[in-house]
């Protein structure tokens, strides 16, 4: 055997010396990598979470933002079923308006659409008397049949206007409804009048 000279022992020991030192590298730099990942991965979820508070704080718009909907939209005459109206304005043409009186005991004329029977059954107080009949909802329009009523005879101001508007009913020629508060029911004649119905029982 060869006696081992100063330069090998040197060698092998320069070797084993650097080896903690590349090993203590390695560990320094996959651990750098493992942390700059978790501050990524920490960056990216902050980032997500920011975001969706944002969208979460975007402003809400109210219904009463919204345009209102057209009253003479004829999907809207199907809503009249089963309602109760009074009669709050009477609008001749040229914008002028025709006055509503009550009856005798303070009733007010009304309007009561109704199936309870089964069948679309109107009905109400005109003035003096009360009426019933069928009504129709048909192409977008309420409309009625023939109206039979009471025969009592009233020298009131609403005996005095009940055969106008008993007349009314049966000359409709556009008829539209706002279900929004305050609802309202139109009824736009076939001679330009106007008949305004508020809504009961709210």
């Amino acid at each position: 055997m060869q006696p081992t000279s100063a330069t090998q022992r040197d060698a092998r020991t320069s070797a084993t010396s650097d080896a903690p030192s590349k090993a203590s590298d390695t560990a320094s730099r996959v651990s750098f990598r493992r942390r700059a990942g978790a501050t990524l991965g920490a960056v990216s979820m902050a980032a997500s979470a920011a975001a969706l508070l944002a969208a979460c704080a975007l402003p809400k718009h109210l219904d009463t933002d919204a345009p209102p909907p057209d009253p003479f939209n004829p999907a809207a005459t199907q809503l009249l079923d089963n309602t109760d109206w009074q009669l709050s304005g009477w609008k001749v043409k040229g914008g002028a308006s025709r006055e509503v009186p009550n009856g005798a005991s303070g009733e007010p004329i009304t309007l009561v659409l109704s199936t309870q029977s089964g069948q679309r059954r109107a009905s109400g107080f005109s003035g003096c008397n009360r009426y019933t009949g069928a009504y129709m909802l048909k192409d977008g329009k309420l409309g009625f049949g023939p109206l039979a009523g009471t025969r009592m005879a009233c020298a009131t101001p609403g005996g005095k206007i009940e055969g106008a508007y008993l007349d009314a009913l049966a000359h409709i020629e556009h008829s539209g409804v706002d279900m929004r508060k305050p609802q309202q029911l139109q009824l736009i004649l076939d001679n330009g009048d106007t008949l305004v119905f508020a809504r009961r029982g709210q």
